[in-house]
């Protein structure tokens, strides 16, 4: 791990913290719209409250378009900008290519949104997370699966390393306790041909592990439409019908699709102040995405104030950090099996949308 190099600021009076954000496709674009509400309002907060020992806080975002490589680039550009730390990114895999460039680099980073178990290759002090590891979440959504008589599991799935890895976690966890998954190929099938394999292999439950808004809008419809399938459950365990586009492009149809959330039962304090105040900004109902945005800024704004801009400073100190929350108290600590810093308080939800009020989430099942 080579020394930090000091780069000339444009502006030495900011304080840089680099964000990491897709804001345009093939990214999730409306998650990165609600992530860097939330960072954005953040970084407004502690520049109210003084900055960060009488220097602004700065924001300098990059859109990483769900690209690895585009994001890896991004973290060169912003390390040789001199940023103090990196922040944000929404996409597994992508974040999985950031984390190692910043490893490689020696920039902290705290990551808000990615879960992938295998964060970096190996353990390092460079990089921290808020959201829960894949393991966790995903185990608690087969817990409530499992719980709700589903024990005959199909899974949707295109290639990826996230949704094979989620693929993984289910399988391991369901058969272990009587149940089984079956694998549907979304590289060699169309909608109507997963009707077809559901109707094949009598599962009563089918999870959408593939990009959205295509191909899961028309699965969602596919499924709806046959009326053979009118019992089956479908699943998102990822959360796509947590954004308003999920309601915007299914309506009714997007109802009752139970999927994760990382929010608390009851907001903080600070929680629900800072839910009013990203309401004006989006003009709707902040994602949990939003939450993680606030949070990581809050988090990293403190730790600055605390321990001052030098990097490695900041790289020692995550085990040290005890910062109130939107959602709760936020600490870090190593967990058995994860590589990076974790807080290991996320709160996970398994919700979905009331279908007599779509705006209205209903918790089915909590940790």
């Amino acid at each position: 791990m080579r020394e930090p190099v000091e780069v000339d600021r444009p502006d030495r009076s900011a304080v840089r913290i680099g964000a990491l954000v897709p804001l345009t496709r093939p990214g999730w674009a409306e998650a990165g719209r609600h992530l860097l509400a939330g960072l954005e309002l953040a970084v407004r907060d502690a520049n109210e409250a003084r900055g960060i020992a009488g220097r602004s806080l700065e924001l300098v975002v990059r859109d990483t378009a769900a690209d690895p490589q585009r994001a890896a680039a991004a973290v060169d550009e912003l390390d040789r900008l001199g940023v103090a730390a990196l922040a944000g990114e929404y996409h597994s895999v992508v974040a999985r290519t950031a984390a190692a460039r910043a490893d490689a680099l020696g920039v902290p980073f705290l990551c808000s949104s990615a879960v992938l178990d295998a964060l970096t290759e190996h353990p390092t002090d460079w990089v921290a997370r808020l959201a829960p590891p894949q393991s966790r979440g995903w185990q608690l959504y087969a817990d409530f699966l499992l719980g709700s008589g589903h024990g005959r599991i199909a899974v949707a799935a295109q290639p990826s390393v996230y949704w094979a890895s989620g693929t993984r976690i289910l399988r391991e966890y369901v058969t272990a306790r009587g149940g089984s998954v079956v694998e549907l190929d979304m590289a060699a099938l169309t909608p109507l041909a997963v009707c077809e394999k559901l109707v094949e292999c009598e599962a009563t439950v089918l999870l959408l592990m593939v990009g959205h808004p295509d191909p899961a809008v028309s699965i969602v419809q596919a499924v709806r439409g046959d009326q053979r399938l009118a019992d089956i459950l479908i699943g998102a365990p990822a959360g796509q019908p947590e954004l308003a586009d999920w309601k915007a492009l299914l309506g009714s149809e997007g109802a009752a699709i139970p999927f994760l959330r990382y929010l608390p039962e009851q907001l903080t304090p600070l929680g629900t102040r800072v839910e009013e105040a990203l309401v004006e900004r989006l003009a709707q109902a902040p994602s949990f995405v939003a939450f993680e945005g606030y949070d990581t800024v809050t988090v990293l704004a403190d730790m600055l104030r605390t321990h001052g801009v030098d990097r490695r400073h900041i790289a020692a100190a995550w085990p040290r950090v005890a910062v109130e929350g939107t959602r709760g108290l936020i600490q870090f600590s190593r967990t058995p099996g994860i590589s990076v810093w974790q807080w290991g308080g996320t709160p996970i939800q398994v919700a979905d949308r009331d279908p007599a009020e779509l705006d209205r989430f209903r918790i089915l099942h909590a940790s």
